[in-house]
């Protein structure tokens, strides 16, 4: 695969849209305008923020990517060791350009959930830092990937944070810490193998299901206090919950099985993000 497959690859196009709808959403909700900043924003979150995201993952994980069996497509790039200093420039240069842009079309409140984003996504993987092999702090700071460009996209916007509007952010962040804890349960004898902590290896497969399952329904639970229709979105979480069940009582020698409820998960985003833009459409309307 040529360098730039490769780099392709590594920012998972298949979720791109995880990032960029979320800040999209916020911002045009809020402002109702296709202005410049929502454009830059939304371009920004939907491709260099996944290049970084995900390619400084991959070069830091190459180690434990060798002895995974799901790396090498979809789920995440193996990349050659040749490109891994390429795909780390690649990721500043592509993403320095559109900072310094979303810096000037700021504010100070908005600089700083930048900074906190940004933080989030280098802190992640990057060596010395990496807060993916502290267990717990590896889900929030997972979380927090998904949740910054939505809490980004409202601050840009210069959106009053309601007490409804804390209770959307708050259940978006159960929702990212449970598909991060589940998914680091499929990778629990690759990540040990390679000396690697999780949330997973250290409370085990079956607890970090259970985790899980909770902390989806925690997230439907907080969505019934939002404003209407937002407590049609609780039901949403249901799937996702049913969906890691048959995981309850995993062993961590079957761990790597769950990767069918990660491959389900990929394809749940896509159904629950129709959900989600159907009840914001009527939302706007009835606003």
């Amino acid at each position: 695969m040529s360098t730039i497959g490769q780099l392709i690859v590594s920012s998972r196009p298949l979720s791109w849209i995880n990032t960029a709808f979320p800040f999209a959403a916020a911002y045009l909700l809020t402002t109702g305008r296709l202005d410049v900043a929502f454009w830059v924003g939304t371009v920004f979150f939907l491709i260099p923020y996944n290049l970084a995201m995900y390619g400084i993952n991959d070069v830091f994980d190459y180690e434990s990517d060798l002895r995974n069996p799901r790396k090498g497509g979809v789920e995440g790039a193996l990349l050659d060791p040749s490109v891994h200093r390429t795909t780390l420039v690649a990721a500043a240069v592509v993403c320095a350009p559109f900072l310094i842009a979303l810096v000037a079309l700021g504010g100070p409140a908005s600089w700083f959930v930048l900074a906190i984003s940004m933080a989030a996504v280098v802190a992640y993987s990057a060596k010395g830092l990496r807060f993916k092999e502290r267990p717990f702090l590896d889900s929030l700071t997972s979380s927090t990937h998904f949740v910054s460009p939505a809490l980004y996209g409202l601050v840009l916007a210069g959106a009053t944070i309601t007490p409804a509007l804390a209770l959307i952010l708050a259940a978006f962040f159960l929702w990212g810490v449970a598909s991060h804890a589940f998914g680091a349960v499929q990778d629990i004898p690759a990540d040990r193998e390679a000396g690697l902590a999780s949330i997973a290896t250290v409370i085990g497969g079956r607890r970090t299901v259970r985790f899980a399952v909770g902390c989806y329904l925690l997230a439907g639970l907080l969505l019934l206090g939002t404003e209407w229709p937002g407590p049609l979105a609780a039901v949403l979480a249901l799937p996702y919950a049913v969906s890691v069940l048959p995981w309850w009582s995993v062993r961590d020698a079957d761990a790597e099985s769950a990767n069918r409820g990660w491959k389900r998960f990929l394809w749940l985003n896509f159904g629950a993000g129709a959900g989600v833009t159907i009840l914001m459409i009527v939302w706007a309307l009835h606003r």
